[in-house]
C-alpha cells in the first residue's frame, strides 16, 4: 500500500489567522468599533481552527506549521480571554502589561519570521508584517498612544490580507496545478 497523500492544512490556518486579523485591525485602525464579532472569530476561527491546522501540520511532520498555527491559535484564545474575563468580574488587563504581552508575541514572531526565509516570499511578508504589527501594538500600549495603535491597525489589515492571499494561493495553485495566485515559491 502506497503513501497516503495528506491535505495541506496551512490554508485553513492562514484563513483563520488572516480573516480574524483583518477584523481586529478594522477596530485598531479606527474604521469600526470593537464588538463581539471579533471575539467570536477570535475563539472559533482564529483560535480553534488554527489549533486544528497546527495539529494537522504535526501529522504531516511540519514543526514550523505546528508551532505557528497552535501558537497563534492560542494567541487568539488568550486575547479573547483577556478581553472577556473582566466582564466576568476578574480584573482588567493593565494596558502596559498588555503592551508587554504583545511585545512577547512580537519577539516570538520575529523568530518565526527567520524560519520563513527558505519559504515562499508571501509567507515571509506575512511574518514580517506581523512582527511590525506586534511591535507597533506593544509600543502603542506601553506609550498610551492611540495614534500608534491606529497605525498598527493599518499594518494589520495588510498583514491579514497577505495571509488570505497566501492561503488562497496555496489552495488555487494546488487545485489547478499551476500558478493562479503567485506566492513567490522558492525552487
Amino acid at each position: 500500500m502506497g503513501d497516503i497523500k495528506l491535505a495541506n492544512p496551512a490554508p485553513l490556518g492562514l484563513m483563520g489567522f488572516g480573516m480574524t486579523t483583518i477584523l481586529l485591525n478594522l477596530a485598531n485602525s479606527g474604521l469600526f468599533a470593537f464588538d463581539t464579532t471579533i471575539l467570536a472569530m477570535g475563539i472559533f476561527y482564529g483560535g480553534v481552527a488554527q489549533i486544528f491546522a497546527g495539529l494537522l501540520e504535526f501529522k504531516k511532520g511540519n514543526t514550523f506549521g505546528l508551532t505557528a498555527f497552535t501558537s497563534y491559535g492560542s494567541f487568539w484564545l488568550t486575547l479573547v480571554a483577556i478581553l472577556v474575563m473582566p466582564k466576568m468580574g476578574l480584573p482588567a488587563a493593565d494596558p502596559h502589561f498588555l503592551g508587554m504581552y504583545l511585545g512577547l508575541w512580537g519577539v516570538f514572531t520575529l523568530f518565526m519570521f527567520f524560519g520563513t526565509l527558505n519559504g515562499p516570499r508571501m509567507q515571509q511578508f506575512v511574518f514580517l508584517s506581523l512582527t511590525v504589527l506586534f511591535a507597533l501594538l506593544a509600543i502603542g500600549h506601553l506609550a498610551d498612544n492611540e495614534g500608534i495603535v491606529h497605525i498598527a491597525g493599518w499594518i494589520g489589515l495588510v498583514c491579514g490580507a497577505s495571509a488570505i492571499w497566501l492561503a488562497m494561493g496555496e489552495v488555487l495553485n494546488e487545485k489547478f496545478g499551476r500558478t493562479i495566485l503567485p506566492i513567490g515559491e522558492k525552487h
